[in-house]
Parts: C-alpha cells; structure tokens; sequence
C-alpha cells in the first residue's frame, strides 16, 4: 500500500472544516516526502500547477453557469480560478490541459458527454503539451468532479506523462461530492509517485470567495514561494 504524505497533517485536517478537503490515510512521512517539502521551502523544488477547466459560458445565472466564475469581466472555470490561486502563492509554472474536441457550454448538456465519455471509458485527444515535465518535481493536479470521478481527459492526461518520483498535490471544484474516489484512482494511476492524500476540495458554490483560504492551505503545506 502506497505510504501517504502526512507532512502537517494537523493543520490539513483542521483546513478541512473550512476548505471541504478530503482524503485522509495513515503513515509516516517519507524521507521522499520530506525531501520534496524542504527543498519548496529552500525555493529548489521545480513547482507545476495543471488543471482541466470547463466553463459553462451558456446562461447568465448560477445553476446554467455552476463551473464558472465571473473575474475582471472574463468567464473563468473554477478549478482554473483554483489553480491561479495556487500558482500565486507557490510560484512554478501554470499549464492548462486542454483537449482538441469542444465540450459544449451548456450545463446540461455538458454532463451528459461527461457521462458518456465515462460509459466509454474515453480517452479524449489532448491539444496542449507539457514542456521538460521531466524538470518539475512537485505537481499540483486540479480537475472537477464529474460524475464522481475525474474527466476523461484526466486519465489521458496521466497515461501521457510519467510522474515517477514526483510529488503530486491533487485539488477538486465540485458540487458536493468533493473527492470521491479521484485520489485512489490517481495513486493507481501513477504508483510510483507519492500522492497527497489530503487535498484541496472546494465546493462551486465557494470559489469566487476561495482565495484567502487557498492561499493559506498552500503556506501550511509549506509551498509558498
């Protein structure tokens, strides 16, 4: 069984009556683990914040627009507004998965593909390509929660790159059901990296009004730059 993170564990589980964080898991923190939190905190780690975003730009009111938010004027996903968040605070670098097939804007019917990709178990084709992954040693991983699981693009995302030896920090916008099993999907996915178990959940309702609480989740996990 995987070893779990718990580096500041007591602040991540008091973060998560606030902020919706979800996982948990046992363990002492690793030599790996707590190599990869000292060299953020000496400014070392190579720090990389990816996200699958889907704004739904039908509709002007709450429920038509449940994965958006409204910023400077700019329709923005969510979880892209999470991930911004993130990237302020830890520093690194910021990359978009994006996929070559258009999803559409309207809630409704944005669901049903999800839900059809999933019957299908798809893997749609990805548009945006990842520069020297090789070079970055701890990755913040942000989708939202469709269907009670990650997008289909996200399995794609991770059968592209190789996160062995990597640190990978997982975040979820949602409309309830937080995490659900994402982050063991994640650990099956790429055995050989060391998965936080205790992410960032966020529910849609609650990101516009996110930021300070992000902003210190990052600091308590000793990430900020």
């Amino acid at each position: 069984m995987k070893k779990k993170w718990m580096v500041f564990v007591c602040l991540l589980c008091l973060s998560a009556v606030s902020w919706g964080c979800s996982g948990g898991g046992s363990g002492a923190s690793t030599e790996t683990e707590t190599q990869a939190v000292d060299a953020a905190k000496n400014g070392d780690a190579k720090i990389l914040t990816v996200y699958f975003t889907m704004p739904e730009t039908d509709g002007t009111d709450a429920v038509s627009g449940a994965s958006r938010i409204v910023e400077n004027g700019d329709v923005v996903g969510n979880t892209q507004f999470v991930a911004q968040q993130i990237q302020d605070t830890a520093g690194g670098d910021l990359f978009q998965i994006e996929t070559t097939k258009t999803y559409p804007g309207d809630h409704d019917a944005l669901v049903d593909e999800a839900s059809q990709e999933q019957d299908e178990d798809a893997r749609p084709e990805l548009s945006s390509e990842i520069d020297n992954f090789d070079q970055y040693d701890v990755v913040f991983v942000g989708y939202p929660n469709w269907w009670g699981d990650m997008p289909q693009a996200m399995y794609t995302f991770f059968d592209t790159y190789d996160f062995s030896g990597k640190t990978i920090i997982p975040f979820v916008t949602h409309g309830g059901s937080g995490f659900s099993d994402t982050i063991s999907s994640i650990e099956t996915l790429e055995p050989d990296a060391e998965v936080v178990s205790s992410g960032l959940s966020i529910a849609r309702d609650d990101v516009a009004d996110a930021g300070g609480d992000i902003k210190t989740w990052v600091e308590d996990l000793g990430f900020a730059k």
